[in-house]
């Protein structure tokens, strides 16, 4: 894809990142407040690391791959 603005590792790290903290939020590790920020959070990284484009990223102009 044209757009894609993270390298093999950053996508490989978003992924890992996001279901780890769905897994401590969804799971029961964590609970209260945090659960649910760790709920929320966790598909941030999880869908960016599977799509490859970061808005962060765009909006800062920052590329992590070399295309």
């Amino acid at each position: 894809m044209k757009y894609i603005n993270e390298a093999g590792w950053d996508r490989i790290v978003r992924v890992v990142l996001g279901i780890v903290l769905l897994v401590l939020g969804w799971g029961g590790i964590v609970t209260g407040g945090l659960g649910t920020f760790f709920k929320i959070i966790g598909f941030l990284p999880l869908i960016t690391g599977f799509v490859g484009i970061c808005p962060a990223y765009m909006l800062l102009k920052v590329r992590t791959n070399k295309a």
